[in-house]
């Protein structure tokens, strides 16, 4: 049995320790003063209660390897022709540096509390669903619409996250890790009443995320329910079965989205405007018009990039001399991280990212951890569509989880991981045992 949400056995300094993350996990969808003030916070406990020994455990390959977004941004830094907005980036990515050392230090077992704190976060983010849920039939209350407008623009993609003032991309990543949860531990419950509260939960998360409409989101999703499932859990003989009747249950879901005008807008329309041309007749610029600009600009420099800080100056000159007079207005970035990393970093950013995603994938793969290769896969997504690492809440969803989910995965004391030294395997009973539940709450 997992332990109880507030019922922790352990040490004083482990029980705050354990509520410091509970708390930060549940400021994720909100506000980002409250994750940073209860980071600086934790950070400062850590401190307290700090050991001699401690700092051994830093020193390892994996430690660098998650803090190698911002190590990127600093070198990037040196030769940037816009310091002060390179120094900048430095302040939102400050987090990536600051993540896995205190995870390092802290002597929390992860591993122990895994499951309840990724149930508090699960339960945090249906509460906000059903919250923003409320304010949209509140706000349709009192205009006097029909219903039925809940599936309209007016209340859907940003326009339903803009009551917590969170991009809805971001959020929908924050709610596929509280699904894949809910869904991993509904079988392993044996209370009925405890069973209908997790498919609540569950049923409100996947309307949130059919409300989110987030494009990237939702391939991601697909990918890890058709085919990350079955190859994580299944043999060979019933991967066949299973991917018929997830295709086939998917592609109903599919169809009934789209059946809504709205929803069809925005996965259909919007997405063919996204990869169409640049057009004087078009008002809004698609993301193909504004790559074909950044890929422009990075191949006249496709090393080491311009330098940390400098895109969205250097894209406003290139947007507006090719005529893409909204993506200009707007300040738009290259709206691709990749993309991005090139332009700043050059080839040598880029690949030491890849490098870095990489390595998150062959552990996960390694571990059969289901829930870490769900963020790996929403991270490596999105990023095809969105400067991740640029916004506060996709920079703290990255460096928490990138962390969470690798120290989760190795324990302290003598299963600590050695001194620079590849990850040791983690429990596999436990992970196989975890992932097969996501499998039966799947079907």
């Amino acid at each position: 049995m997992n332990p109880g949400l507030f019922s922790v056995k352990d040490s004083l300094a482990n029980k705050i320790s354990y509520y410091h993350l509970m708390l930060l996990m549940a400021s994720l969808p909100f506000d980002r003063f409250y994750s940073h003030l209860i980071l600086g916070s934790y950070a400062l406990h850590t401190l307290i209660h700090l050991k001699k020994d401690d700092f051994k455990a830093v020193f390892k390959w994996r430690t660098l390897v998650l803090q190698s977004v911002f190590f990127i941004t600093v070198l990037a830094t040196v030769y940037s022709l816009n310091k002060p907005a390179g120094l900048g980036e430095w302040g939102k990515q400050i987090v990536v540096l600051l993540f896995p050392v205190f995870f390092c230090l802290n002597p929390l077992n992860l591993n122990k509390y895994k499951s309840s704190l990724l149930l508090s976060f699960a339960l945090v983010c249906t509460a906000t669903i059903v919250y923003l849920y409320a304010d949209a039939f509140a706000t349709i209350k009192h205009y006097g619409l029909p219903l039925k407008s809940i599936f309209s623009g007016a209340f859907t993609n940003h326009n339903f996250s803009e009551p917590i003032a969170m991009h809805a991309t971001f959020f929908s990543m924050q709610v596929v890790v509280a699904l894949v949860y809910i869904l991993s531990v509904l079988v392993k419950e044996p209370s009925t009443y405890k069973k209908l509260a997790y498919v609540f939960c569950g049923l409100i998360l996947t309307g949130g995320l059919i409300q989110l409409c987030s494009k990237s989101v939702f391939i991601a999703l697909m990918i890890i329910i058709n085919l990350a499932v079955p190859y994580f859990l299944l043999q060979k003989g019933k991967r066949l079965k299973y991917m018929a009747v997830s295709v086939s249950l998917s592609l109903i879901m599919v169809a009934g989205v789209l059946y809504s005008g709205a929803f069809r807008e925005r996965f259909v329309s919007e997405l063919k405007l996204d990869m169409s041309k640049a057009s004087a007749d078009e008002t809004n610029d698609g993301r193909l018009a504004r790559w074909k600009v950044v890929a422009g600009l990075i191949a006249q420099k496709p090393i080491a990039g311009y330098g940390s800080g400098t895109e969205v100056a250097l894209l406003q000159d290139a947007f507006f001399n090719h005529k893409l007079y909204n993506s200009y207005l707007n300040r738009l970035n290259a709206h691709n991280q990749y993309l991005s990393l090139l332009l700043k970093s050059g080839i040598i950013g880029l690949l030491i990212y890849l490098a870095t995603l990489a390595f998150g994938f062959n552990i996960a793969l390694k571990k059969k951890d289901l829930l870490f290769f769900t963020f790996m896969m929403l991270v490596s997504v999105v990023c095809l569509s969105e400067n991740l690492l640029d916004v506060d809440k996709g920079i703290c969803f990255y460096a928490f989880f990138f962390s969470f989910f690798l120290f989760s995965n190795e324990g302290h004391g003598e299963d600590s991981v050695q001194p620079f030294a590849a990850p040791l395997q983690s429990n596999k009973q436990s992970s196989i045992s975890e992932s097969g539940a996501v499998l039966l709450g799947v079907n």
